[in-house]
């Protein structure tokens, strides 16, 4: 099987790649990185040195946007930044205009898109996806299935657990006001959000709070207050001893 490489790519030393794979013109590919079975490498993407990439994922994809997507224009976009030493998973997509920090990790059939910015020590987990406009600190940890809607802010340290739920439309699709108030969740750092959580629109999750498994938010929470039940409400304080200055 061919592999096509285009002319003008910048190649490190140390790469190695499987069968099948296609990487287009304008790519920089680091030192001793390694790609899998057809994956796809798109146009302006650069990737770091020690960078993986397993089979038929496909980087710096640019997105194709419905006429009635609530998304910025994509014209004149930047390629796909690649840090150094990630890890990007099989079937996992990666648009345009996002940049991953150093020695993150993203799962198996993963999707993020287009100008997100994404830290150090990241892991986004199988299935997770992150769409456009979301801004993921240093440290986070985004658990397997988790859906995180445009224009979401996630700081450092926060924990996301499985198949948690953000949203950042009140109207739901419905009305030309639903514009002006299109909003994500802001999540404070070293915040814990439990599995199967779902956050409404424009929440603020507080510096250090505990969401437990299943709450749905739909108030402010406050910094160190553990929040549970549907609706969410305060229950206690977050114990010192779970604090990230006592870890």
């Amino acid at each position: 099987m061919c592999d096509s490489i285009a002319p003008g790519v910048e190649i490190g030393e140390g790469f190695s790649h499987g069968l099948g794979i296609v990487v287009e013109d304008d790519v920089r590919i680091g030192a001793n990185v390694t790609l899998g079975n057809h994956v796809t490498i798109c146009c302006g993407t650069r990737l770091g040195d020690g960078v993986t990439v397993a089979d038929f994922a496909v980087l710096g994809r640019k997105p194709r946007l419905a006429k009635s997507s609530t998304a910025a224009a994509t014209v004149d976009m930047p390629g796909l930044v690649v840090g150094d030493e990630c890890a990007i998973g099989s079937h996992t997509v990666l648009m345009s205009g996002t940049i991953l920090g150093a020695r993150t990790i993203v799962g198996d059939n993963a999707g993020v898109r287009e100008r997100c910015r994404i830290g150090e020590d990241v892991v986004v987990g199988r299935s997770v996806t992150v769409e456009n406009d979301t801004v993921v600190g240093d440290r986070v940890k985004i658990q397997s299935g988790a859906y995180v809607t445009a224009y979401v802010v996630i700081e450092d340290d926060v924990f996301i657990a499985p198949m948690v739920v953000t949203t950042n439309d009140n109207f739901m699709g419905r009305t030309q006001e639903r514009f002006k108030h299109l909003r994500g969740a802001t999540i404070r750092r070293g915040a814990r959000v439990g599995g199967g959580v779902h956050v409404l629109p424009g929440i603020e999750i507080g510096e250090e709070a505990f969401v437990a498994t299943g709450a749905v938010v739909t108030r402010d929470v406050p910094a160190r207050t553990l929040v549970m039940g549907v609706p969410a409400r305060p229950v206690r304080e977050v114990p010192a001893e779970e604090l990230l200055e006592n870890q």
